[in-house]
């Protein structure tokens, strides 16, 4: 299982460049050319994957035209595991944080599928 200390770079790298690249290890839910997913090692639902494209992007003003596919494929492999996870119905809350005050603590691109249990309106 993958050991992330929340800070913005590691020794050898960013956390989730580290992950993605499998430098540290994980549970791996999902992965392909362009996206790794993970168990969180700190679950805040039953279901609680990260997913983390492969190309380092430190957040969502990173994307760019050309990058912004990597978005939607993000998006398609949420819905994959949020199927084989059997929340797809039910539903599911997809996180994108962004900067401090957004809530990112890990400046590596990533979205937190959160699954399993009823989510609250406002977050945070």
């Amino acid at each position: 299982m993958a050991s992330i200390t929340y800070e913005p770079a590691l020794a050898g790298g960013y956390a989730s460049c580290r992950i993605a690249s499998k430098a540290v290890p994980s549970k791996t839910v999902y992965e392909d050319g362009e996206i790794y997913a993970f168990e969180d090692i700190n679950p805040q639902a039953p279901v609680h994957v990260l997913l983390v494209p492969k190309q380092h992007l430190a957040h969502t003003l990173d994307l760019t035209d050309a990058s912004a596919p990597l978005l939607g494929r993000l998006v398609l492999a949420a819905n994959r595991i949020a199927r084989e996870r059997g929340v797809a119905e039910s539903g599911f809350r997809l996180v994108l944080n962004t900067n401090r005050d957004g809530g990112q603590l890990i400046f590596h691109l990533h979205a937190h599928l959160l699954a399993g249990r009823p989510m609250g309106w406002p977050p945070g």
